[in-house]
């Protein structure tokens, strides 16, 4: 059964990601950022190689996201996937049902910080092109064609993903019954024992384990934005995107320090408040 991290892009699932590694392994291994590929995005193409001809044909894999997973569960195991995708469905199949879901934790961030970090990660040229990224209610993930490139010999990459706008992927996950926590990016930050441990509990939950105050505070510590952006100016990291230059944009850009007071203009963060005011009020952004 399938335990989703699934967040809009650039709303903390990375670092939540770590954080959940860290409680898993944290004191049996020296971690660093290649033990992310533990909890997998979804789709990948490792889980379509056999069920779709074109890897890149969100048709296709949208057709597949329920056998896949039948077969990822074929072995009944737990395991956390990565997803960026809405819940809900694509031209009528939907992305997952509660026969492959355990359970869900949903990370969101206050979209006027997210339109930041979007407009870094995926080079866009300012701060509009960022603006209508967030806004469309149709909006694709795919790999660009120079990643494309740089993976089709390994075969071994994410798939395209339907995510939606800011407001419909929030509200698209809202509807996850079963086992659903929702767990805010700026809360993560600013109250860090407490919205750690909520999720710690909730995991304990599904795993049937129970994790001590120790473990908890010590996965707290090795996820820190400050030690996950030093791992990746040493070391690099993979999942960084690539601008157009052909260099790799900082993947851990701004973290807490994203202020959209400081960056915005007031007229689009204005208009993101009115895009969003029902949402934002519901979050308490407003």
């Amino acid at each position: 059964m399938i335990i989703w991290l699934a967040s809009y892009p650039k709303s903390g699932n990375t670092w939540l990601r770590f954080y959940i590694i860290s409680l898993l392994m944290g004191k049996q291994t020296d971690l660093n950022l290649n033990h992310l590929r533990a909890i997998m995005n979804y789709p990948h193409s490792t889980h379509f190689d056999s069920l779709v001809s074109n890897l890149f044909d969100l048709d296709e894999i949208s057709k597949n996201w329920i056998t896949s997973q039948k077969k990822i569960n074929s072995d009944k195991k737990l395991r956390f996937f990565k997803t960026h995708n809405m819940l809900g469905k694509y031209k009528g199949y939907p992305f997952t049902d509660s026969q492959n879901t355990l359970g869900t934790i949903y990370i969101v961030r206050d979209p006027r910080n997210v339109i930041t970090s979007v407009k870094n990660h995926y080079s866009l040229s300012n701060y509009d092109e960022a603006q209508k990224f967030v806004f469309k209610d149709d909006q694709i993930l795919t790999l660009s064609d120079r990643q494309k490139a740089l993976v089709l010999k390994s075969k071994i990459f994410p798939l395209t993903q339907f995510v939606g706008s800011w407001k419909t992927h929030y509200l698209s996950w809202k509807n996850m019954k079963k086992n659903y926590i929702l767990v805010r990016y700026e809360d993560l930050y600013e109250n860090s024992k407490n919205e750690f441990t909520k999720v710690a509990d909730f995991i304990g939950r599904l795993l049937k384990v129970k994790f001590t105050q120790a473990q908890i505070e010590n996965a707290i510590n090795l996820s820190s934005f400050e030690r996950l952006e030093n791992m990746e100016k040493e070391n690099g990291f993979t999942e960084s995107t690539i601008n157009h230059d052909g260099n790799r944009n900082k993947f851990f850009f701004l973290g807490p320090k994203n202020d959209w007071r400081k960056i915005l203009d007031k007229s689009i963060s204005n208009e993101i408040e009115k895009k969003f005011e029902k949402e934002m009020k519901e979050l308490k952004y407003l």
